[in-house]
Parts: C-alpha cells; sequence; structure tokens
C-alpha cells in the first residue's frame, strides 16, 4: 500500500490492493506533521524511559540540549547518569560507549558529525562490529552510533563526506539512512533495541523538514522493521533506488516525470546493510529500467552494490537499459556555494537519466 498526498483536512489516502489486484483509494487519519529532530528525540525520550539501560552519551547532548538539538529537554528530564556530556574525544568517548555495551549496558554514542568519527573508526570497527564473531556469539555489543552524515551546507570538505559505504563495507555492523520523520523514529527504536551495533546516519538538512505522520507512528510502541526498503511512490516505467536525502531528490524528479508521461517508482532503501534487494527486484520486473541516487561519491558506493547484485542475480534478464547511477562529483566537497551545488547531484540530473535510460529525446 502506498501513502498519496495529505489533503488539506489532514487526511491522505492509502492504496490498498484487494485480493483479485484491483486497487481502491482508502481514507487515512495524519495525527499531525512531525520533523526528523522531533521524531528522533521521542524515540530517544521513548527508549530511555522504557528501559533503563539505555542512555546517550556524547559531545554537548545534556546541558546544551545537542549541537542540532536532538537531545533537547532530555538532560532535564533524566539527569547525568541517562544523558552524558562528554570531552572533545571520539576516539575516548565511542570506546567507553562500546565498554559499557559489552558490559550490558545500551549506549547511544552520538557524534557531532561523522566526519568526527573517523577518529573513532577504530572502536566502530574493529571493537564493535567484530567482538560478536571473535567471541563466539558470547559478547554482544547493543550500541547505537548515530549523528549527521553526508553534505550539510557551507561546510567543506572535511564536514561533507558520506559514510555510508564506508560502513555497509564491514560485517558486523547494520547501518540505517533514515529519510523522514517516520524512518527516524521507527528506526532508531528498532536500532536501539537491536542486540548488535548499528550505525545511524542521518542528515542535517533534513533535521528541521516536517512530514506528515500517521497517529500509529507518534505511539511508543512503533518501531519499523531493520531490513526493509519501503515503496514511496509506486510507477511503473522507471524504478529510482535511493536513500537519506537522495530520497527526496528522486521524489522531485519523479514529480517532474509525470509531467512528461512517465510515473516512477521511487525505492527509499532504509536499511543499507542489510539490503532489501528483493524489494529491488519486484520493482525492477515491473519497470525493466533503474537507477540509483546517492549524495556520496560515485567509486565504490551503494549503487554499485545495487548494480552489481542486479547483474550477478535473474534481474539483469529484466534489463531493458543499464542500469545508471546519480551522484554527487568525484572531487571532495568544495566551499563555495555555487561550487558545492554542482558537487551535489539535483533532481534535473535524474530526470535527464530517467529520459536516457527510457529513450526519451
Amino acid at each position: 500500500m502506498v501513502l498519496s498526498k495529505s489533503t488539506a483536512t489532514g487526511f491522505a489516502f492509502l492504496l490498498r490492493l484487494n485480493r483479485t489486484g484491483n486497487a481502491r483509494l482508502v481514507p487515512h487519519r495524519l495525527a499531525s506533521t512531525l520533523t526528523v529532530r522531533d521524531a528522533l528525540n521521542q524515540a530517544l525520550d521513548e527508549e530511555i524511559k522504557r528501559d533503563e539501560r539505555v542512555f546517550v552519551l556524547g559531545e554537548e547532548v545534556a546541558q546544551y540540549d545537542g549541537a542540532y538539538k536532538v537531545t533537547k529537554g532530555l538532560w532535564k528530564k533524566y539527569g547525568d547518569k541517562r544523558i552524558i556530556d562528554t570531552p572533545i574525544t571520539e576516539m575516548g568517548f565511542a570506546g567507553i560507549a562500546v565498554g559499557a555495551a559489552m558490559a550490558g549496558l545500551r549506549p547511544v554514542c552520538e557524534f557531532m558529525t561523522f566526519n568526527f568519527a573517523m577518529q573513532a573508526i577504530d572502536q566502530i570497527i574493529n571493537s564493535a562490529a567484530k567482538t560478536y564473531y571473535m567471541s563466539a556469539g558470547r559478547v554482544n555489543v547493543p550500541i547505537v552510533f548515530r549523528g549527521p552524515n553526508g553534505a550539510a551546507a557551507g561546510v567543506a570538505a572535511q564536514h561533507s563526506q558520506d559514510y555510508s559505504a564506508w560502513y555497509a563495507h564491514c560485517p558486523g555492523l547494520k547501518v540505517l539512512t533514515p529519510y523522514n520523520a517516520e524512518d527516524a523514529k521507527g528506526l532508531l527504536k528498532a536500532a536501539i533495541r537491536d542486540d548488535n551495533p548499528v550505525v545511524f546516519l542521518e542528515n542535517e538538512i533534513m533535521y528541521g523538514q516536517s512530514f506528515p505522520v500517521a497517529d500509529e507512528v507518534l505511539s511508543e510502541d512503533f518501531v519499523l522493521p531493520i531490513g526493509k526498503a519501503k515503496i514511496e511512490r509506486s510507477g511503473d516505467h522507471i524504478t529510482l533506488v535511493s536513500y537519506s536525502k537522495g530520497v527526496e531528490l528522486s521524489l522531485d524528479a519523479a514529480n517532474q516525470l509525470e509531467a512528461i508521461g512517465v510515473q516512477a517508482e521511487v525505492i527509499n532503501l532504509r536499511t543499507l546493510r542489510p539490503l532489501d534487494f528483493e524489494t529491488i527486484r519486484q520493482s525492477l520486473k515491473k519497470t525493466h529500467h533503474l537507477i540509483t541516487v546517492e549524495t556520496g561519491w560515485p567509486f565504490a558506493n551503494i549503487g554499485a552494490e545495487v548494480l552489481a547484485q542486479v547483474m550477478e542475480s535473474d534481474c539483469f534478464d529484466e534489463l531493458d537499459a543499464p542500469v545508471f547511477r546519480v551522484t554527487g562529483v568525484d572531487v571532495p566537497m568544495p566551499y563555495a556555494q555555487p561550487l558545492e551545488v554542482a558537487a551535489l547531484p539535483q533532481a534535473r540530473h535524474i530526470v535527464n537519466m530517467a529520459k536516457k535510460s527510457l529513450n526519451i529525446q
């Protein structure tokens, strides 16, 4: 089923298929709108309340309410033992968090940006990701590493890198990439409850964006499954596969393509590892055309992995055109605003690639 655009009355419509395959629109009440920032805050609040083992640590997460206000109000509510300000030492507080997870707690380790997490990558990979395997299953490391990932705005090369492919490459980690408020809340709650280390890659640009959410999203019981993609928009002509900020670009491109009679199906991966290839497979069997979209670099990226799995599976015979990738430019992020725009994919790039795939002049 697919959630259509909301209406002025606060309703949306669910497209439901009955057993005979016929579609019908069912009105669905949207409770309110929710920003990604508030969705993350709700998830943390609910999980800290639910499980006494859960705590948050990182730079400025407590008294300052977090660099991006994701932890706003939590220190005043739960105190120093549950919301912990740390020194500026990613290697140090990530190591403390991993040790706490090994000892039975469930830490949420916030990086002010994942660019700074490079200081702690030994703890994330060697200490967290590999321990369950190296201990023959005796030691779980239930930890969440979370924070903004990828390009923000005007922060140059050392604050704009997309680490999605880096972490998705590593066995032992689960890698989640929320797009909207529903993703942010449901996936973060799932990550905190998971017994494995989870890398949770948010997007700074998306924090303040509001999205309509159903009543169930506001419930303390709302949790999304890890490893399941979502079809954000249904279509028959071409499949657009993306995650995080790239989903917004893909939906924008799909609207532009609709104006020329092209119905694009947009898949929000939500999880990069494990990857829900089955949803891609089923979509490709319908559309026979595929484009991957991401804001990171083109070499050895998530799109390359999707393409490889298509080529190595029975999906290859479904293709009516090559698989194309829309990505950022293969350069460190420039500081100058016009160059920054030029280095990032835009919706028009997706539209042009779709036309190329469908042989539309």
